[in-house]
């Protein structure tokens, strides 16, 4: 991905030649279509062999505590709905149970094979979430809105801040799930493109703040509410008090501030200069790679107050079924807006509304779009270049599936786990070992939910014996967590961002993505962990009323 004819004869520098090589070596990996085939296949086999050889472990985990649905019939129907099953808040139990690895050459693993084939690509999220997001994403970017948008943002930002700027808007999009991998990294290149710089740099800043800084915001997310449930699960079985969702606030919402400068930091000197100038030919899509010229500037003026007008007639009506009592997008019981809710629940079909729709109202405005056929044929050509990776997340969804199914993910997270805390060492460099094995383990299972039912039931109770409180440990996950979903190719958006990439840079492959966020991963692991280290040693707490140590 680099642009060695533009560098001249200056020699390359030791982290220059590292992340070539690294590109180099990735970029041998077969097309991610085969190489899922491929660890389809390795699975099974592993599976059976280590099934044949009675690998298990047996574990305190987390699990969700079944909701008790009845059905509700009606005289004039021959269907039926569930009561029970509306949206409410998970609620977890500590169980002890026996996680043995399944083979998928067993009579049990055969049939799964065959049965699941098309509900695992059936029940696979990230599909419904990609075509979804892009629906809006697409045709505002058809119709001139994202380009428009582009040249506003370029025109009143300082070039110099454009790639903290991204970076920090990604970090704060986890609030909205995984709208940010869809809409704000291609955005990112866009933006980087407009003002002649490196749009590959603006995606690895997207990407940066997307997933190197998952775990942290300005405000509790959902993913928090969650993890904060486990962690409570994991506290009461050895009778302490639960901790509130704000019991490491400070630290999370500091750490949002200081990722920003840290990957900022990264794209500016490091990724940017190892590009290099980009060149435009060597684009995959000159189409869509290249910056939408300018139009007249009346019909722009006008698009946009068109366009603003549709924005703030979406957001008026999310409101209204949002902020009233009793609203639809309340939680029926609690009446609560954030947490385990309608509106959470529906935040990226508002996010596509939001770009949908003024995207509509730009194209009428400026003359892109002339009536509705135009309208679909925009959502059509955004589809239309989807076809390799809707079958690269076919072959995505059977390997989860086959993967899980086989237990090897929860036998090898709970084995190091046990291993880390039978080590009998001191409570910080610990931590620090716990940090490192969930970095390592988020290759494997990016989700952080299901790494903390895993380990919150193993190391809260250790650590709270070692005068280590929850929100510590807690603190320290967010750390482990999230700088490896910028390398693993596990991560469901991964093929999405390589498929980005190629937008603008033909050759690119997985290798070249994993050596462009190479250094992002690694300056956040290491800078986060020195703030948590000096955190710690300061005693600053986490949270208000939550120290970091006990």
């Amino acid at each position: 991905m680099t642009d060695q004819a533009t560098a001249g004869p200056t020699k390359a520098s030791f982290t220059d030649k590292l992340l070539n090589t690294v590109e180099k070596v990735g970029n041998k990996v077969p097309h991610p279509v085969l190489m899922f085939a491929y660890l389809i296949v390795g699975v099974i086999v592993l599976s059976a062999v280590l099934s044949f050889f009675g690998v298990s472990v047996t574990e305190k985990v987390a699990v969700p505590v079944p909701i008790e649905m009845t059905p509700n019939f009606y005289e004039d129907l021959s269907e039926y709905t569930l009561s029970g099953a509306e949206s409410v808040d998970v609620k977890y139990e500590i169980k002890e149970q026996t996680i043995a690895i399944r083979s998928l050459l067993s009579v049990d693993g055969i049939r799964f094979l065959f049965t699941s084939f098309v509900p695992n690509f059936q029940g696979f999220g990230a599909l419904a979430v990609t075509l979804i997001a892009l629906m809006g994403a697409g045709t505002a970017e058809v119709a001139g809105l994202m380009a428009a948008l582009i040249r506003k943002i370029v025109k009143v930002a300082p070039r110099a801040v454009i790639a903290y700027l991204l970076v920090f808007v990604g970090v704060l999009s986890s609030v909205a799930s995984d709208a940010g991998y869809l809409i704000l990294i291609p955005l990112g290149a866009a933006a980087f493109a407009a003002v002649d710089r490196h749009p590959i740099a603006g995606l690895a800043a997207g990407f940066g703040g997307v997933a190197a800084g998952f775990m942290t915001n300005l405000v509790p997310t959902p993913t928090d509410a969650m993890l904060f449930g486990i962690t409570n699960e994991a506290l009461g079985m050895i009778g302490k008090p639960p901790v509130s969702i704000t019991a490491d606030y400070y630290f999370q919402a500091f750490s949002a501030i200081f990722l920003t400068f840290v990957i900022g930091f990264v794209i500016v000197r490091i990724i940017e200069p190892r590009l290099g100038k980009y060149n435009p030919a060597d684009a995959g899509d000159q189409a869509q790679a290249a910056a939408a010229g300018e139009i007249d500037p009346v019909l722009e003026a006008r698009g946009l107050k068109w366009a603003g007008l549709a924005l703030l007639a979406v957001l008026g009506l999310v409101m209204l079924a949002t902020l009233p009592s009793g609203a639809p997008l309340r939680d029926t019981e609690t009446g609560n807006i954030i947490g385990q809710t309608p509106f959470m629940g529906s935040l990226l079909f508002i996010v596509m509304l939001c770009f949908f729709i003024p995207g509509i109202a730009f194209g009428m405005a400026n003359g892109t779009f002339k009536g509705a056929k135009d309208v679909i044929a925009a959502v059509v050509k955004t589809f239309s270049g989807l076809a390799g990776l809707i079958f690269m997340l076919m072959m995505i969804s059977q390997f989860i599936a086959y993967f899980n199914f086989s237990n090897i993910p929860s036998v090898v997270a709970t084995a190091l786990a046990d291993r880390l805390g039978q080590a009998g060492i001191p409570a910080l460099p610990l931590l620090l070992g716990f940090i490192l094995v969930i970095f390592v383990l988020d290759f494997l299972l990016p989700g952080a939910l299901a790494k903390w039912a895993i380990f919150a039931p193993i190391f809260v109770p250790l650590f709270v014996q070692l005068g280590v409180p929850a929100q510590t440990v807690f603190a320290a996950y967010r750390i482990g967590d999230s700088p490896a979903n910028t390398l693993t190719p596990l991560l469901v958006f991964f093929p999405v961002i390589v498929t980005f990439a190629q937008r603008y840079q033909k050759q690119a492959g997985v290798g070249s993505v994993v050596a462009l966020m190479l250094p992002v991963a690694g300056a956040v692991l290491v800078a986060w962990t020195a703030l948590f280290i000096l955190w710690f040693l300061l005693g600053i707490p986490l949270g208000p009323g939550y120290p970091v140590r006990l």
